[in-house]
């Protein structure tokens, strides 16, 4: 099976967790520290935290923002739960906005219709590594006085106008499982030019105690310490920070190797009827490639979207779906109308993910593609 990702992993990274194993500190300590270090002066920002998942690192982001009971949090139904998990863990309600056809990032022209008195933040998800619409998303939010919280789990190493993903809104978060761009086995970072909200997320991610890490254990800190919140279990480790530092290194390299491969799906995929790949927004931007997502077209094929993922799987291709749209799952029914999502819904029937990981070779987009086109004309109707 040609699984939909897998970690690139070198032996750089094995003999730098063995070093870590070694050195008897694999909790949070001296290889944390550069790896947030590393990962600020990469973004271009004042601040950089890592933290134990991603959904971690948007439960931070989502308290730092004050998101409290009652408060609304404007973002995409195209997205992983934790997007409206961790709105709903801090007492808050998500609120769901339609997106774009082509691209399935939040449609940043509606947003505007959704902000209530109740409105403290708008959450976009860069949705499979292709920057959101940002300067009128920032520019509404400034306006309204909003916190813009970007969901960047797809998106790391991205670029919006020439701008790092990372450096736009007020808090941004990544995610760093084993699937992304670059893992850390498991793990997730946060990035802001707030001292204030760096600040709030540190003490938060660390039972809420105001005391570094390094003055905690082994450090030339005092002993003692107090008590400011009641926060989580959320550090990041060494152990971590050993994979993540080597992959920092090579994300560069790897998001090159994903564009190419993303090149090579777009060119075979245009040849295939009833298939077409996510569209390419307009302005000057970065794309992460994270994901590989493509719409078929279920109505002229005469089968649903999950035949196809099967029918893929039992000839060795293992596609995925990212995602089904959070408005149509049990938790979140209630929350909004299909009728006011009809894009995501819509979406919702057609998508699904198709390998894309560095170490593809070029004759493994061309089985994927063959393979694809094999299910596709064989369940194609008659005359479609």
């Amino acid at each position: 099976m040609l699984p939909y990702a897998r970690p690139s992993i070198t032996d750089a990274e094995v003999r730098e967790v063995e070093d870590c194993l070694r050195s008897g500190w694999l909790s949070t300590g001296p290889r944390a520290q550069r790896f947030e270090a590393a990962l600020a002066e990469r973004l271009g920002v004042r601040h950089a935290l890592g933290v134990s998942s991603g959904t971690a690192a948007l439960h931070l982001a989502v308290l730092a923002a004050a998101v409290g009971p009652g408060d609304e949090v404007i973002t995409t139904p195209m997205t992983w739960v934790s997007t409206a998990n961790v709105v709903l863990h801090a007492g808050g309600r998500p609120v769901f906005v339609d997106v774009e056809p082509e691209t399935l990032n939040l449609d940043v022209g509606r947003v505007e219709a959704a902000i209530t008195p109740r409105t403290r933040a708008v959450l976009p998800v860069h949705y499979a590594g292709q920057p959101c619409d940002m300067d009128p998303l920032l520019e509404l939010a400034q306006a309204r006085g909003l916190s813009v919280i970007e969901d960047a789990a797809h998106a790391l190493g991205a670029s919006y106008k020439g701008r790092a993903i990372g450096s736009l809104g007020d808090v941004t978060m990544f995610s760093f499982h084993p699937a992304k761009n670059l893992t850390t086995g498991e793990g997730g970072g946060l990035a802001t030019n707030s001292d204030e909200l760096a600040e709030r997320m540190r003490v938060l991610r660390f039972h809420g105690i105001d005391q570094r890490p390094d003055a905690r254990f082994g450090g030339r800190g005092a002993a003692s310490y107090d008590l400011l919140a009641a926060g989580f279990k959320y550090n990041f480790t060494d152990l971590q920070a050993a994979i993540g530092l080597h992959q920092l290194e090579r994300l560069d390299a790897m998001n090159e190797r994903r564009a190419q491969l993303a090149k090579l799906y777009q060119a075979r995929l245009a040849q295939i009827p009833h298939v077409r790949a996510l569209g390419t927004v307009p302005y000057e931007h970065v794309h992460a490639w994270h994901i590989l997502v493509v719409q078929v077209d279920v109505d002229a094929l005469g089968v649903e979207r999950d035949a196809v993922i099967a029918a893929l799987r039992e000839e060795g291709v293992g596609a995925g779906l990212h995602f089904v749209p959070l408005h149509q799952l049990s938790l979140y029914r209630d929350v909004a109308d299909p009728a006011d999502l009809p894009v995501a819904t819509e979406a919702g029937r057609r998508i699904l993910t198709l390998p894309l990981f560095p170490d593809m070779s070029d004759a493994d987009v061309d089985f994927v593609v063959d393979t694809l086109e094999q299910v596709v004309r064989r369940h194609t109707r008659s005359g479609a």
